[in-house]
């Protein structure tokens, strides 16, 4: 059976948890290369990406060449793509020239809904539309293991573009999961409407003394001129200072997926402060993507 990761709805608890177990494991043995670096020798995976990407390309890369596999970085502007050359027809010469694995990242939101029909080797969803980044939410998962021990009951605020967010997405969809309590904060525009009771509309301010983690996000203040926010009054009303820092449990977290405006969603001194968590995750990013690459072809 071809096994594509696509949204985390389409796995069970028992089948995340796994997972991150496996993601910890790679985590532990990092320094220890005979381990892991047989365990997808000899497989060749493409990176397709129709989007920019820094943080996720990246890792999945490293994670493939941790395991010993092989990567191919698509790259569209320098491709048939400028001759009229369709995603299908991309994707399906890839699949025709004996790659094991396709990462794939468009910006349509339902690039996937048929897709994963028509091939016989594993899609992995890196990132579709405004809906969900499954990986992320695998790492962002594993991180919160790490520190918590637990992903239950934690209460999680996400703040900031929550409504074109494919990450805040897929944290709702493990928040129902593991039942947690998730605060969305930020400008009413951008907040997409509850669907589940254990998901909120709540003040940033009122609800920062009783999170576990904090989740920022970016906003795109060029794509939101209507808002009438620029980056000063929005850092004011809902940027992450040292005064909000305060209000926070000694214990909680923060957390960013990144890219990060200094400044913006969050003071510049606070990025690596020692409640900050925004590079653990990027570092969580390679292993959670290698379980998953190990996952999808094993």
């Amino acid at each position: 059976m071809i096994k594509h990761f696509l949204s985390l709805s389409s796995f069970s608890k028992s089948d995340i948890l796994s997972l991150i177990d496996r993601a910890q494991f790679f985590s532990v043995h990092q320094n220890q290369p005979d381990k892991i670096n047989h365990l997808l020798k000899n497989k060749i995976f493409a990176n397709v990406f129709y989007e920019p990407s820094t943080r996720t390309r990246c890792s999945f890369e490293i994670a493939a060449k941790r395991l010993g596999a092989e990567v191919v970085n698509f790259v569209p502007e320098n491709s048939s793509v400028k001759k009229g050359e369709t995603v299908y027809d991309t994707l399906k010469t890839l699949e025709s020239l004996g790659v094991d694995g396709i990462v794939f990242r468009h910006s349509d939101d339902r690039v996937f809904d048929d897709l994963h029909q028509k091939f016989n080797l594993p899609l992995i969803n890196a990132g579709a539309g405004k809906f969900e980044h499954p990986s992320q939410g695998l790492l962002d998962l594993l991180t919160l293991q790490q520190e918590f021990g637990k992903l239950e009951g934690l209460k999680i605020a996400i703040c900031g573009d929550v409504k074109h967010s494919r990450v805040a997405g897929s944290l709702m969809v493990a928040a129902q999961m593991f039942n947690m309590e998730v605060y969305l904060c930020g400008p009413d525009a951008l907040l997409p409407h509850p669907e589940s009771s254990n998901i909120k509309k709540a003040s940033l301010d009122d609800i920062l003394p009783k999170v576990d983690a904090l989740m920022l996000l970016r906003i795109q203040l060029e794509r939101h001129e209507s808002l009438e926010l620029n980056a000063e009054t929005y850092h004011k009303q809902f940027g992450l200072n040292s005064e909000r820092l305060s209000q926070m449990k000694k214990e909680a977290i923060i957390l960013h997926p990144g890219p990060f405006n200094r400044g913006v969603e969050i003071s510049d001194e606070l990025v690596e402060h020692s409640q900050s968590r925004i590079f653990k995750q990027m570092s969580n990013g390679v292993f959670a993507r290698m379980a998953l690459l190990e996952w999808a072809t094993k």
